[in-house]
């Protein structure tokens, strides 16, 4: 009578079969662990380089707004600086005429008045110069073409040795401060003679 043995080497086999499985399922549980870690981590690296553009961006708009703040504060300074400026000024333009009238009717030939007429016009160089160091200019546009934007024609008169719409006298010089009309110059202008006028008809 034979005895007969369980096949051990069957049972044994399965169990190193199952404890493989194990093995793997725990390498595979560990696996998508990490993978999760690994995607936790890519997530707050997104979250923190999306936090980091919205606050460059918010920094940049502070910083483009402070500017522009700075440019309107510093033209509004401009512009009260300029106004202050053009009225002074405007309040100067009589003494500058009459400066000028004061020269006009002296002679400069007559030995008792050529000190005073000496003094006047040293005084209105000065003042001249003086104006221009702050942007204030003289238009005296004797001899040139009429300018509607910077002079006002008094009067026309006929002319034949001067092209017509030429200011041909200045009654008032004019000024600008800045670039901008502070008073236009009052100004005599030629017109054609009626004579050629008519003929060019």
């Amino acid at each position: 009578m034979t005895n007969e043995q369980p096949p051990q080497h069957d049972e044994e086999v399965e169990a190193g079969i199952d404890a493989e499985q194990q093995n793997e399922e725990q390498d595979v549980i560990e696996l998508t662990e990490d993978q999760q870690r690994i995607v936790e981590l890519e997530v707050a690296v997104i979250a923190a380089e999306t936090k980091l553009v919205e606050q460059k961006d918010s920094v940049m708009r502070a910083i483009a707004d402070a500017d522009n703040a700075r440019k309107r504060a510093q033209g509004e300074i401009d512009k009260a600086r300029k106004f202050a400026l053009e009225k002074f000024a405007g309040e100067l333009l009589p003494v500058a005429d009459n400066l000028e009238r004061a020269l006009q009717v002296a002679n400069p030939e007559d030995e008792a008045i050529k000190p005073i007429f000496d003094g006047v016009e040293m005084t209105l160089k000065s003042f001249f110069s003086t104006i221009e160091k702050f942007g204030m200019t003289v238009i005296d546009p004797q001899g040139q073409p009429f300018n509607p934007e910077k002079h006002q024609a008094m009067s026309m008169q006929e002319n034949a040795e001067l092209p017509a719409n030429t200011v041909m006298a200045v009654m008032q010089k004019g000024y600008e401060i800045n670039g901008r009309l502070l008073r236009p110059a009052m100004v005599l202008v030629t017109r054609a003679p009626e004579s050629a006028v008519d003929t060019q008809a």
